[in-house]
């Protein structure tokens, strides 16, 4: 255990040196190329940490993922499109993923706290921008990131590391769109955003990482496995 936490702290500890401070520097006057790698760093070094963490296809999948993330992070400062088309494709890449690891046995409560999220979040966000123009697209993406997070939660990994985390993702893409509208002026969504993103992002990659990592150290002890 020493040794996993020893190989994989350098990208961890890097990916959230960028990721923390981002929070405090997006708003000086650093130059913008600079600036915008900055904030691709923090989940830039998540891919880093999945890729070397995890030396099989899950690895490649869960690094796919996070590379995503950084390229929407980075890509939103020149198209917002384009950031949303590079985020849309990660969640469509994690609803597969989280697939592949469906938990077997649901409590009621939790199977209908799936089922609802996915309609609720997303007529909530259809209803928050005030051009009404923007609504549909706003609705369609959060779809996305809504599925995503909905089978997070009925995955087999962590709720209250891997699920938790992809709620936070949610919530924090429900304030920017809150931002388009209710609270346009409001201070919240400037406090919230970047920290729910950002260790939601955290939570769900060393999640999935440790527990993949276990799981394949369990199998590797058991003397039926070989």
């Amino acid at each position: 255990m020493k040794n996993a936490f020893a190989e994989s702290r350098p990208f961890l500890m890097l990916s959230l040196l960028f990721g923390i401070s981002y929070f405090f520097v997006k708003d000086s006057n650093i130059p913008g190329v600079f600036l915008i790698a900055w904030k691709g760093a923090g989940v830039g070094w998540l891919a880093v940490y999945a890729l070397t963490r995890l030396h099989r296809l899950d690895g490649k999948i869960v690094g796919a993922i996070m590379a995503l993330g950084a390229i929407g992070d980075m890509a939103l400062e020149f198209d917002l499109v384009l950031g949303a088309g590079a985020f849309m494709i990660g969640h469509l890449v994690a609803i597969l993923f989280y697939s592949r690891y469906r938990r077997h046995r649901l409590g009621f409560s939790q199977k209908m706290l799936a089922i609802i999220m996915v309609p609720l979040s997303v007529f909530i966000a259809w209803t928050l921008p005030s051009d009404r123009s923007e609504a549909i697209g706003v609705g369609i993406y959060c779809l996305s990131v809504a599925a995503m997070a909905a089978m997070a939660w009925t995955s087999r990994f962590s709720r209250y590391q891997v699920g938790t985390g992809a709620m936070m993702f949610l919530i924090s893409d429900l304030l920017i769109f809150a931002r388009m509208g209710p609270l346009e002026t409001s201070v919240i969504p400037d406090l919230l955003v970047w920290p729910l993103y950002y260790f939601g992002q955290f939570m769900i990659a060393t999640g999935i990482v440790r527990t993949l990592r276990h799981e394949m150290a369990a199998d590797s002890a058991d003397p039926v496995q070989g």
